[in-house]
């Protein structure tokens, strides 16, 4: 007997060997003995929550909703005991309508009626299928206007079909039978007992549990063959899903049967251990290693090795030097984050605040850091994690970014140092086989670290070495490689580990020492120095108030003003970053925290005469441009160091004599554009208006002061054609005017590189006009801050003749320069 609920979940009791036969009895009386009442044309309708009744079976009801109370009162009420039962599409819904129920139901007559106060209880059988053809009433209840759907009598000719479907449908109702655990095993017998097949398909839909849909298409399936094939794919479907189950369930068994043996002949040893007298020292640290295998959340591969090094340490006597090795193994293993990782914060405007707190300006570098959370906060599953390579002068934050890009995703943050590294072990670790080996720098990073999604800082990487004993550059290929490092085989722990979740972030001041290969693997992004301004927001966010703090004094005993912060930076720092910056701020505070010491207990307003005090004279007076009094033969050249950038000053002379001399630590590539400067006057004497004996017994020095720093590049091209057509015309190059571009012998202006450290070094050192080949025009515009553009005069140039004609003064009309035809 089937128990069915139109709004109440009721367990569903075994059913007997007496209840399947009285099911059994009760369908053949009722075929039999009971004529099967009139069904009318318009039926009341009984929506069901997560039932289906089937014509000829038996079914109990519980009905507690006022809508279906009603309806059963009215429908007794009338001498009416038929009624229409339809199964709610969504058994959440409380008050179905005509939409929410399916079109095909069952048409059931009303046995026994029971009324209780909060439900009325009714034992109800199935007489007919049904459709709705017309709706009448949608309230209080549902009625319809129905058309009966008879079974239709079966064709002889496919008898044999129907009887070989029939066997199919009762030999899986058997096996279902037998592996449900909450099926008594007396329903086997319940195909056997019913002959005809369309009572029997209906009886094995009504028994099984089966999910809703599963049964209203048993029921609405009106061909018996249909019925009986579209019966027979679901029971293979359950068997199957049984046969799993079972499975599943036999495999956990066994392996808790295996626990509980190891467990038990464990106690057995200890036991034994106790009445010997022995001790149980090593007992407890196999317990723990044990426990600490089991929660490391090993993946396969490595719980494999960690496993096979467990049971060799059980049979090591613990005064062995092997019980050491293997027991730092096991817990070098079980220390590392295999499946820890800490969640990223995705509140994009938290991430912008937090980068902006710690650091001014860095747009593209946040811009970048953004991007990539976005992508984070949009795509579901993995995200390869961008591998960045900040590149710039020292003493611009490239480390203490990563820190602040690691406090704004909130990541764990770890940084190791690649400066003077010269062996492959320090990245891939030690071998087993050594004494005291240990793994790499960047596993023991992550140990460190806790989480296997942390931001790793590779500090200065373009200061790694090679030697005998290995390249760390190359072992660090696939560190750095999102398509290898998800794998990546430390020789210690001799398993892969994942590093694709790390955000790997390295850090250089030279690009030229780095391998070609190792810098493909990056995305290099440039920190280029800072400007005057942007030196004063970070000297009052940050240094002031660190340095304030590392000597003992707090904001209330010690304040600067923003005139001797930036008299600081003009007149005591020439810098691309702000380390000396922080240096002097230091000194002064020192002086300070002198007189606090002392006894002082007013507050200390900083001015730039209290610097001076401090700090003494200041070290740069005047501009760099300003402090040197330009002579015909000289002019100002831009640089790129590695430092940033910076001024260089061009000089010339002529005396009577043979050949050139090239002074200031030149390399091979600028003194030839000294030769190529020199040759492009030559040829162009007539325009320049310069007489061809000029060059007759005439030599020539050109020195490059600081002579103790080398210098090389093309860069300083145009400079150098500059100053000898000055020395050779008389003119002066105008004042506060620079310039860098690479120069052909047909006199082009070639583009150059380090656009943005240049013209910061010439805004620095005093300079207001620039001069810049016109193919580095896009650099000027998207790398220059828009403060520094504002305040200088940029001209760009494609030839030689547009140099000189901007570049020196004009003495009289006999000495203009001549426009290139």
């Amino acid at each position: 007997m089937t128990e069915t609920k139109t709004d109440l979940e009721l367990p569903v009791e075994p059913v007997s060997d007496e209840a399947a036969a009285e099911v059994v009895a009760s369908v053949e009386e009722t075929g039999e003995e009971e004529k099967r009442p009139e069904i009318p044309s318009e039926l009341n309708l009984l929506p069901l929550r997560d039932s289906v009744v089937y014509p000829m079976l038996i079914a109990p009801l519980s009905v507690s909703r006022p809508a279906s109370i009603q309806l059963i009162d009215e429908s007794v009420a009338q001498s009416n005991r038929v009624i229409g039962v339809v199964t709610q599409r969504e058994p959440a819904i409380e008050e179905p309508g005509f939409d929410e129920v399916f079109e095909i139901g069952c048409a059931v007559i009303v046995r026994t009626l029971v009324k209780s106060p909060d439900a009325v209880r009714l034992i109800v059988q199935g007489l007919v299928r049904f459709r709705i053809i017309e709706r009448l009433q949608s309230g209080p209840y549902l009625r319809a206007r129905i058309e009966p759907l008879e079974d239709p009598a079966p064709d002889p000719a496919k008898s044999e079909e129907i009887e070989a479907l029939r066997r199919s449908v009762a030999a899986l109702f058997e096996q279902a039978v037998r592996l449900q655990p909450n099926l008594p095993d007396e329903l086997r017998s319940l195909t056997s007992a019913v002959q005809e097949p369309n009572v029997m398909a209906d009886l094995v839909a009504a028994h099984l549990p089966l999910s809703t849909a599963d049964k209203q298409a048993v029921l609405e399936s009106l061909d018996l063959i249909d019925r009986l094939k579209t019966l027979l794919a679901i029971l293979g479907r359950e068997v199957r899903v049984l046969e799993l189950s079972t499975k599943v369930q036999s495999e956990v068994s066994a392996e808790l049967s295996k626990n509980q043996r190891d467990y038990y002949l464990r106690e057995q040893l200890k036991a034994i251990q106790r009445e010997l007298g022995e001790s149980d020292d090593q007992g407890s640290d196999l317990e723990d290693l044990r426990q600490k295998i089991d929660e490391a959340g090993l993946p396969e591969e490595a719980l494999k090795e960690v496993e096979r090094e467990f049971d060799r340490l059980q049979r090591i006597n613990p005064s062995s030097p092997e019980y050491t090795v293997a027991r730092t193994y096991i817990e070098t293993m079980t220390a590392l984050p295999w499946s820890i990782a800490t969640e990223d914060n995705l509140d994009l405007s938290h991430v912008r605040q937090v980068l902006d707190e710690d650091h001014a300006g860095l747009d593209k570098i946040k811009k970048r850091i953004i991007e990539f959370l976005a992508v984070r906060k949009v795509k579901q599953g993995a995200v390869r994690q961008p591998i960045l390579c900040f590149y710039g002068p020292p003493g611009v934050g490239k480390t203490s970014l990563g820190r602040s890009i690691a406090r704004a995703m909130g990541r764990n943050f770890v940084r190791m140092s690649l400066g003077g590294v010269r062996d492959e072990a320090e990245i891939r670790g030690h071998r087993r086989t050594y004494i005291g080996s240990l793994p790499g720098q960047i596993i023991q990073g992550l140990r460190r670290a806790g989480s296997n999604n942390p931001v790793f800082v590779l500090d200065e990487i373009d200061k790694l070495g090679n030697d005998f004993r290995g390249d760390p550059a190359s072992a660090l290929l696939e560190v750095l490689d999102p398509e290898q490092n998800n794998t990546f085989r430390d020789h210690y722990i001799d398993a892969p580990f994942d590093l694709s979740r790390a955000f790997f972030i390295t850090t250089a001041n030279r690009m030229d020492t780095i391998p070609p290969p190792l810098r493909d693997r990056m995305e290099v992004m440039e920190l280029a120095g800072y400007t005057e301004e942007e030196k004063l927001e970070i000297a009052k966010r940050h240094l002031v108030g660190r340095q304030v703090e590392e000597h003992g004094l707090t904001p209330r005993q010690i304040a600067f003003k923003d005139s001797a912060l930036v008299h600081l930076i003009r007149h005591y720092t020439r810098e691309a970053g702000v380390r000396n910056l922080e240096r002097e701020i230091g000194s002064v505070v020192r002086k300070a925290t002198l007189e606090f010491a002392e006894g002082r207990t007013k507050k200390l307003t900083v001015t730039p005469k209290y610097v001076t005090e401090a700090l003494g004279a200041p070290r740069f007076v005047r501009d760099p441009v300003t402090e040197r009094e330009l002579v015909p033969g000289m002019s100002v050249g831009l640089a790129w160091t590695p430092v940033g950038g910076d001024v260089l000053f061009i000089e010339t002379a002529k005396f009577p004599g043979k050949g050139v001399t090239v002074t200031g630590s030149l390399g091979d590539v600028m003194r030839e554009s000294v030769s190529t400067a020199l040759s492009y006057l030559k040829s162009h004497t007539a325009e320049l208006r310069i007489e061809p004996s000029a060059f007759d017994s005439v030599e020539l020095h050109v020195h490059v002061p600081e002579g103790a720093t080398p210098k090389d590049g093309p860069s300083a091209g145009i400079a150098m054609l500059t100053a000898l057509a000055s020395l050779f015309t008389g003119r002066k190059v105008k004042p506060r005017l620079a310039m860098t571009g690479e120069i052909t012998l047909t006199g082009q202006v070639l583009p150059v590189g380090g656009i943005k450290e240049k013209c910061l070094a010439a805004y620095r050192a005093g300079v207001t006009t620039l001069i810049l080949p016109e193919d580095n025009k896009k650099d000027y515009f998207e790398e220059v801050p828009e403060l520094v553009r504002e305040r200088l005069e940029c001209h760009f140039v494609e030839r030689a003749s547009q140099v000189l004609r901007l570049a020196l003064e004009s003495q009289s009309p006999a000495t203009k320069v001549a426009k290139q035809p």
